[in-house]
């Protein structure tokens, strides 16, 4: 059992502090959930992409990539519709524009003003009112390896999906590139770390392989979450089950140390199912009995939305089912010793 730390009190009068870490478009659809809730939120956020727009202003620029950045101070952003679309939106045309997010050249432009990358997101997250903080895993772009069960090396985070072969592990170069002490201090401090909903591979575990990150999230006292992808990705987790998933981050961590897993079982509907066949895409097998085997607490239930011919996660109802799970370990401390859960499947038994 974890001992508790002695430098805090667990009262009702601290806004609980959740640390969520991951990338791309899964971790963004969270934290709009979860801003909504009286929570302290951290998001640490991968900077490992190498393609699209990000890819060419850390080439140009040599910084690093803004793009899973944007979109998460996008995310926690309180400010009006037409502000965040302007952030958000992509020029089509242009010979140096064309591809661009406006938001990606802004966070550009304030690290040139600024001089540093972690300066530039904290002032743009002043200007677009941001709920929380957003970090970067490191303060400089890292560059993720892929060894595949060929025994290929796949340098680059957008080329790993691409060689549409069995990823037998991923790392970084450089190997002990060190992550920004905010960041070791938002692990540590945390009630509830939260990882994923990503990409495994390119998103999640960029991530968990900086110099430290990994062990601080082990060590931490923190109940740590998994949320599952819905769907599997090309070239990343074909044929993956949920129970799949949590191996590959216990297997890169080379401990277990998950508490609980939030795994859809809904079935998606016949005409999603039809539209992700193009991407080579499936629902993930939620074979609950052997996540549960791992050791993990399950949320099994209808955890999905389907808008705009794609399936999401249904944001509110899984940040609600976090934000109730933080209550009862925030506010169920008295000893100096966490009560155990009882083995958990449905969002009403939270």
């Amino acid at each position: 059992m974890r001992k508790e730390r002695n430098n805090r009190n667990m009262t009702k009068d601290r806004i609980p502090r959740v640390t969520v870490i991951g990338g791309g478009t899964g971790l963004s659809v969270l934290l709009r959930g979860l801003k909504k809730f009286p929570i302290d939120i951290t998001a640490i956020v991968t900077v490992a992409d190498d393609g699209g727009s990000s890819g060419r202003l850390r080439d140009e620029m040599d910084i690093p990539p803004p793009g899973d950045v944007r979109n998460v101070i996008a995310a926690l952003s309180e400010v009006e519709p037409l502000l965040e679309e302007l952030f958000q939106h992509r020029f089509t045309n242009g010979d140096g524009l064309n591809g661009h997010p406006l938001g990606n050249l802004f966070l550009a432009a304030m690290t040139s003003v600024t001089g540093d990358f972690v300066h530039a997101i904290q002032e743009t997250s002043k200007v677009l009112n941001v709920k929380g903080k957003v970090l970067p895993a490191a303060n400089r772009s890292i560059v993720l390896h892929a060894e595949m069960e060929d025994g290929s090396i796949i340098t680059g985070e957008s080329k790993i999906p691409t060689y549409n072969q069995k990823i037998k592990r991923v790392f970084l170069s450089p190997e002990h590139v060190e992550p920004l002490s905010e960041t070791i201090e938002a692990i540590q401090c945390a009630d509830l770390i939260v990882i994923g909903p990503g990409s495994l591979y390119t998103s999640i575990l960029p991530n968990l392989l900086v110099h430290h990150i990994g062990d601080q999230i082990q060590k931490a006292t923190a109940k740590k979450v998994y949320v599952c992808n819905v769907m599997t990705q090309a070239g990343e987790t074909v044929g993956y089950s949920a129970s799949q998933h949590v191996r590959v981050l216990y297997d890169h961590m080379k401990t277990p140390f998950l508490d609980y897993a939030i795994v859809n079982n809904e079935p998606v509907s016949n005409f999603i199912l039809k539209r992700y066949e193009l991407e080579e895409s499936v629902p993930v097998e939620p074979d609950i009995d052997k996540v549960e085997a791992l050791g993990l607490h399950v949320f099994s239930d209808n955890f999905i939305l389907e808008q705009n011919e794609m399936v999401r996660h249904d944001t509110d109802k899984v940040a609600n089912l976090l934000y109730r799970l933080l209550n009862r370990q925030v506010y169920h401390v008295s000893d100096g010793s966490r009560k155990p859960t009882a083995r958990l499947r449905k969002l009403g038994d939270v």
